[in-house]
């Protein structure tokens, strides 16, 4: 499983909780939506734990990767854990550059153009364009304009309701966390409410 099932799929699910959930079922669930592209967030407890429990079970099947990676130390546990690709609020040049150098995906956070161009330059995969929400789909059009070459996650605000307004304005990707797996719903192990909500955001996709 490779980073292209996120190329061709255009959506990464985000899982970030603030106790204990059931890892397995929640992954299952993702899964039986057809959905492949998840990350774990490493501000959720025990993440490198979940990580590698999660690559362990579902590793063959999804492409699972970290989130909030913030550090070279972060970034070595989370590929020691089995992480795939790694994602960041934040533009970090060592670990882009590391990531980069060994083939791994990278989605550094970045926002205005010269952070944008810095973060491609680097070897970023995607840049994290977060949050989208503050300026909109017209925002990743304007980028694209005088910088066609960039990648761009959009992350922050994405809904059923408008997905298709960030793809089509020039979005390669989109994250959504807590918009398709609400936190309740993990406390109550309620994944056929996930994976309805899910079904229901890939469905508002144009092929």
């Amino acid at each position: 499983m490779d980073i292209s099932i996120l190329d061709e799929e255009r959506v990464m699910a985000i899982i970030r909780h603030d106790g204990p959930f059931d890892l397995k079922g929640l992954f299952q669930a993702v899964l039986e939506t057809g959905l492949r592209t998840i990350e774990i967030t490493l501000n959720t407890p025990e993440a490198f734990d979940l990580i590698d429990t999660a690559v362990r079970s579902f590793g063959a099947k999804m492409l699972i990767g970290a989130g909030t990676v913030l550090s070279m130390a972060e970034l070595m546990r989370a590929l020691d854990a089995g992480a795939r690709f790694i994602v960041s609020p934040v533009f970090n040049r060592e670990t882009v550059e590391y990531c980069a150098e060994k083939n791994i995906p990278v989605f550094p956070g970045a926002l205005t153009p010269s952070e944008i161009y810095e973060a491609h330059q680097a070897g970023a995969y995607m840049a994290k364009v977060f949050p989208s929400s503050l300026f909109g789909p017209s925002y990743f059009k304007s980028i694209k304009a005088p910088l066609p070459d960039t990648r761009l996650l959009a992350v922050g605000g994405i809904t059923h309701m408008n997905v298709n307004d960030y793809l089509s304005s020039g979005a390669d990707a989109v994250a959504i966390g807590g918009g398709i797996i609400r936190k309740e719903w993990v406390e109550l192990s309620d994944f056929e409410a996930i994976k309805n909500n899910i079904i229901k955001f890939l469905n508002a996709i144009d092929s």
